[in-house]
């Protein structure tokens, strides 16, 4: 047996490596690096607005210059002439942070105070149509003590120990401040699952991680910041369109149906029968071809309990007495002849009374992203990119009730997987400017990012709500009172070898006012550091 298993060894380490598309991890820096090639003209996306690893699969152009050319980016081995064998990893992610949690876009992996660990690996074969990927990741925290603040909103005997102590500071929603006293382990499956693919037409069930439109760092609807969950899906991935007859080139689309399990995490509250919830998304992307660089999406989801005859809700439906249900509109335009883009999302909630008053429940992102090549004898480039957000609560919710985005009365969770936030991980009821420089060259990258963010404005504009200003009493205690982030990081990515490279970074993020409006705590700044190291091998 030990002689069997050798000669295979050898014979996966002897395959040739084929100049292949190969499949990469959300917003890996792999990934990243081929976004930055196509902001150039050098590859193309080979979705429009739906990622996912099995997704994201790139070919740079034959014959083309760019910074990380005879680097080891990944490939596909030659296993026979119709399968291939593609391994990830493995890749082992630490951070450490001094005083509070920070980290996002992470999957399982919960960042909070003290060490945290990641570690991924796996491996992907395709043949005849069929993909099997297999991709955990195992994550540890030390999770550290820090104050939190006490929750408001867990009454009742359904929120009693873990929720009461550990739960979200206000509305009811599975977003614990820390969880627990413990160290945390997680296993995920992370980005795996079993697919078969007929020409465009595919269809899958697995966990792979959902990246929904044209965001860098905060899509409203979808990311990887919360654990995965199992999934059904179905639908076209991005086909070109030719009008029948005429031979027209109409453009590219893309489509995608799936079904999803939630789960509530364990620091919510002791209600067995409500653990698990439905997820619906619906995803429609267009590209015209007479407006070369354009997509134009829309998305759309929906959570309901885990009922059979809930999975109806699969399609827009106007029975809102069990649902939460969500839009977004996205658009993004690439100009690669001066290696720049436009993008933009625009969320919505209750659009039932859309044209009463169109402002009602919206949320938006959008930004820019560009590239410079400096003036030197080596492939050296620059990248900015800039993206803002906003998640408050409209003006009109003034004179209803309270709200947040990502919360909902009847789907007690809220926007949530295991606890963790499904779309915008960095400011979910509130806003963020986010700045970021990076520079390309031959040996790796280099990054300097700025971010302004509130988190939660929302708890402080609920305080309006129903009450009245007379006197100065709003403004006295709640004005001003808003907590805010100012994150400054540098981080860095070398190969050592072509295939092995070290990932560093550290950030510096200025709390202030950690606590509100409650002063007996007399905590004014917070400060943070934030120190992450990775290592990457790829085959």
């Amino acid at each position: 047996m030990k002689k069997l298993y050798s000669v295979f060894v050898l014979i996966l380490i002897s395959c040739c490596v084929v100049n292949m598309a190969a499949q990469e991890a959300l917003v890996s820096d792999t990934e990243q690096y081929y976004d930055f090639l196509a902001l150039q003209g050098l590859t193309e996306r080979p979705y429009l607005n739906y990622r996912t690893l099995s997704d994201s699969s790139w070919n740079i152009q034959a014959n083309s210059s760019h910074p990380w050319e005879n680097q080891n980016l990944g490939s596909k081995r030659k296993l026979t002439d119709k399968i291939f064998l593609k391994i990830y990893g493995p890749e082992l992610f630490n951070s450490f942070n001094t005083a509070a949690p920070y980290g996002q876009n992470d999957g399982a992996l919960w960042q909070g105070k003290g060490y945290n660990g990641s570690l991924t690996g796996g491996a992907r074969l395709e043949g005849y149509g069929v993909e099997l990927t297999f991709k955990p990741q195992l994550a540890f925290s030390q999770n550290a003590a820090f104050d939190i603040m006490t929750p408001e909103a867990m009454t009742g005997s359904n929120f009693a120990g873990k929720a009461k102590k550990y739960g979200y500071f206000w509305g009811t929603v599975d977003a614990p401040q820390r969880f627990g006293d413990d160290p945390l382990f997680a296993f995920d499956f992370g980005d795996s699952e079993v697919r078969y693919t007929w020409k465009t037409l595919t269809v899958g069930f697995g966990t792979e991680a959902i990246w929904l439109g044209p965001a860098y760092l905060n899509p409203i609807l979808h990311s990887n910041n919360a654990p995965t969950y199992p999934k059904f899906d179905i639908g076209l991935r991005k086909q070109r369109v030719v009008i029948p007859g005429l031979k027209w080139y109409a453009g590219d689309v893309e489509a995608r149906i799936w079904v999803g399990y939630l789960s509530e995490s364990n620091y919510f509250d002791n209600n067995d029968s409500n653990d698990h919830n439905m997820f619906h998304g619906l995803s429609f992307a267009y590209a015209p071809s007479f407006l070369r660089g354009l997509t134009l999406s829309v998305n759309r989801v929906c959570i309901v309990p885990w009922e059979w005859e809930n999975l109806k809700f699969i399609f827009p439906s106007n029975d809102n007495t069990i649902e939460d249900q969500k839009m977004s509109l996205a658009v993004s335009w690439l100009f690669p002849q001066v290696g720049f883009e436009v993008f933009g999302e625009f969320g919505i909630d209750d659009y039932g009374v859309f044209f009463k008053y169109p402002f009602h429940s919206t949320v938006y992102t959008g930004g820019f992203k560009k590239q410079i090549k400096l003036p030197v004898e080596k492939p050296i480039h620059l990248e900015i990119i800039f993206e803002a957000n906003w998640m408050e609560m409209t003006q009109d919710f003034q004179l209803q009730w309270d709200y947040d985005f990502y919360f909902h009365s009847l789907i007690k969770q809220g926007y949530t997987n295991r606890g963790q936030w499904l779309g915008n991980g960095n400011s979910h009821g509130g806003n963020s400017q986010y700045l970021r420089f990076n520079v390309y060259y031959p040996q790796g990258k280099s990054g300097l990012f700025v971010n302004r963010n509130n988190p939660d404005n929302n708890f402080i504009f609920k305080e309006g709500v129903n009450k009245s200003a007379e006197a100065d009493n709003l403004n006295i205690k709640y004005h001003g009172e808003y907590k805010a982030n100012v994150i400054v990081g540098i981080d860095t990515l070398y190969f050592i070898t072509p295939s092995f490279t070290i990932s560093g970074g550290i950030a510096y993020d200025l709390i202030m006012n950690p606590y509100y409006y409650f002063k007996d705590t007399d905590v004014e700044y917070m400060h943070n550091f934030s120190f992450q190291i990775g290592l990457n091998y790829r085959f």
